[in-house]
């Protein structure tokens, strides 16, 4: 009776913690959209200013660089986050107001970055605050961190199977849970993906990525993956080449503030020179999606490797975030490209490079379709599957190791 007691308390916390996770995803990108429109629409339509992008963005660089200097530099990469969970079985939670703020303040002057990193950190210390608050009256409290986790990645990427996967795939010493614990897991997720859905239905929110056809695949498609996977992989390539590079240059910067200032300087002139490089590149895929035909293939090239190296300047500025959506933007720009010059179904190339692209700096292709299913259809799932197990199976030299932090 006491185990079936325990067992009922645990799905009841869990189920609370996933609505507490899902109402503070919904808060936080609420707050993100209000202030991206307040400052990039409203602003501009009123007043007439002269270098606007430049000015916000060196601006709001130079401030964060001060809240930086401050408070410390948060909030810290995801895998640094997961890391630490796994390491330790905790995170901390005493500063997590800075952290949120800290983790809001690059988006908004459009880093080209995405709002996993915070939020993560944010919603695994919580969790590890309450276990400490639960540990006398539940018993398995201190999983509730690692339930949170992939409860936050399920909802922010809109693929709750996304937030399961993600952090168990490709760790070698990480086993499956048990079927108690698994079930908690599936509860987190989907009651935190279910009132972050609801939330966003009542207020007329996004509902986020656009959905792409399906549109057939024929045998010359499947021949054509095989170099749309390699396209893929040489994105791959290059992504970890910025990212090695730009740690490497930026890190000589000792000084918060200049750093911060150079990356939003970066991000203001690349940011006016090609303005859909700038944000996570959520919504800017719908102009891909739209417009790519009269966009044309080189500028559609150039986006897609400008956006990567933008990335990375702005993690490595400490304008910090996620870089999930910023990738998947490249893949669906370049995809976009190769559609045209080679003449087959867009929804394909995009499929195929894009996974490709995650595959190979990933290292996951399971996670790496689930969460693409955020974008394409099922019936994509075996070329998506195919080319992220292609991409993360090239073995790249040392230079393009995870760059330190």
């Amino acid at each position: 009776m006491a185990r079936l007691k325990n067992k009922l308390i645990g799905m009841l916390y869990t189920v609370l913690l996933g609505v507490i996770t899902g109402a503070i995803v919904w808060a936080f990108l609420r707050v993100m959209n209000l202030g991206i429109g307040f400052l990039w629409d409203f602003l501009p339509s009123q007043f007439s200013i002269p270098f606007y992008t430049v000015g916000v963005c060196l601006i709001g660089s130079l401030l964060i660089g001060l809240y930086k200097s401050k408070f410390g530099d948060y909030p810290e990469e995801l895998g640094m986050v997961l890391g630490k969970l796994k390491k330790n079985g905790r995170y901390p939670y005493n500063n997590l107001l800075i952290v949120l703020i800290a983790a809001l303040l690059p988006l908004l002057i459009g880093a080209a970055i995405g709002p996993e990193a915070g939020l993560t950190g944010v919603i695994v210390g919580l969790c590890c605050w309450v276990g400490d608050k639960l540990k006398r009256y539940y018993k398995e409290a201190s999983d509730l961190a690692s339930i949170g986790a992939s409860a936050t990645l399920g909802t922010i990427f809109r693929s709750p199977m996304f937030g399961f996967v993600e952090p168990l795939e490709g760790e070698a010493d990480t086993k499956l849970p048990k079927a108690s614990k698994t079930v908690l897991y599936i509860l987190a997720i989907l009651s935190s993906f279910g009132i972050f859905i609801l939330l966003n239905k009542l207020t007329g929110g996004s509902t986020g990525f656009p959905a792409i056809e399906f549109n057939g695949i024929e045998l010359t498609d499947l021949l054509w993956g095989l170099v749309l996977t390699l396209v893929g992989v040489v994105m791959g390539v290059l992504f970890l080449a910025f990212e090695k590079i730009t740690h490497f240059l930026l890190g000589l910067v000792k000084n918060v503030i200049i750093r911060c200032a150079i990356g939003g300087l970066a991000l203001g002139i690349i940011g006016t020179l090609l303005p859909l490089t700038m944000f996570s590149g959520e919504h800017e895929i719908e102009k891909i999606l739209s417009d790519g035909k009269t966009i044309g293939i080189v500028t559609l090239l150039i986006i897609a490797v400008a956006k990567l190296f933008l990335t990375n300047v702005c993690i490595a500025s400490w304008l910090k975030g996620g870089h999930f959506f910023p990738v998947i933007f490249s893949g669906i720009a370049a995809g976009y490209a190769f559609s045209m010059i080679i003449g087959i179904d867009p929804g394909m190339c995009m499929a195929v490079v894009t996974a490709a692209l995650l595959g190979s700096i990933m290292k996951k292709p399971v996670a790496v379709t689930l969460l693409l299913l955020i974008l394409f259809p099922w019936q994509f799932v075996p070329v998506m599957l195919g080319a992220s197990a292609l991409g993360g199976f090239f073995d790249l030299p040392r230079f393009f190791n995870k760059a330190d932090k």
